[in-house]
């Protein structure tokens, strides 16, 4: 029996084990069934529940899903369907699907597998530089087959913009101070004034 920190609390009697998890307010969970005697915990089973499935989401986001995209041939294909095909596998690749390629062979064309197998071999080659080979051709009743599995590439590190350069700060512009010319006093000269004339009440006879 394993308590509630992880410590052992070594073999007890069921009854006694599950009045250890009531005083606990924990539940009792058999957490190895085929030990002997078997391995209990005491634990919150709720929480416990919820932290397991919280783990299980993360591990299916963390899962990356590729799928599997087909390509057929023909072993007498020609260059124009050729080409047009192989721009559809190497679409799937860059996309990051693996593509299964399959050679159909018809009535006397069974007689030649090379001719399916050098259609396979020139395809390899040209996606050589971003794709392997999961799967080696090899021959499935009246078709050959081979997978293809995309490389994964490092991730391009864009370059930095350049940096502008800064313009030197101009000095700071001193003024000269304007000093006032003193103003020169001009005097003043208080002109006499003439006496006042006047006129006597009697006049001579």
């Amino acid at each position: 029996m394993i308590g509630a920190d992880g410590s052992q609390l070594g073999v007890r009697p069921l009854p006694e084990a599950l009045q250890i998890a009531r005083e606990s307010g924990l539940d009792l969970v058999e957490v190895a069934e085929k030990a002997d005697p078997p391995v209990c915990k005491i634990m919150d089973h709720g929480k416990w529940k919820y932290e397991q499935d919280q783990r299980r989401k993360e591990s299916r986001k963390k899962a990356t899903n590729v799928s599997i995209k087909e390509m057929k041939f023909r072993p007498k294909i020609d260059g124009h369907d050729y080409t047009t095909k192989m721009k559809h596998v190497e679409r799937f690749l860059h996309e990051g699907s693996k593509v299964k390629l399959t050679i159909m062979f018809r009535g006397r064309e069974m007689a030649h597998p090379e001719l399916g197998r050098k259609i396979l071999d020139r395809v390899a080659e040209q996606v050589q530089e971003f794709a392997m080979v999961e799967s080696a051709p090899r021959q499935d009743g009246r078709n050959m087959t081979m997978v293809l599995h995309p490389l994964k590439k490092p991730p391009v590190k864009k370059p930095k913009a350049p940096t502008a350069p800064v313009a030197p700060v101009a000095a700071p512009v001193t003024e000269a101070p304007v000093t006032e010319a003193p103003v020169a006093e001009v005097p003043v000269t208080e002109v006499p004034t003439a006496p006042a004339v006047t006129e006597d009440a009697t006049t001579a006879s």
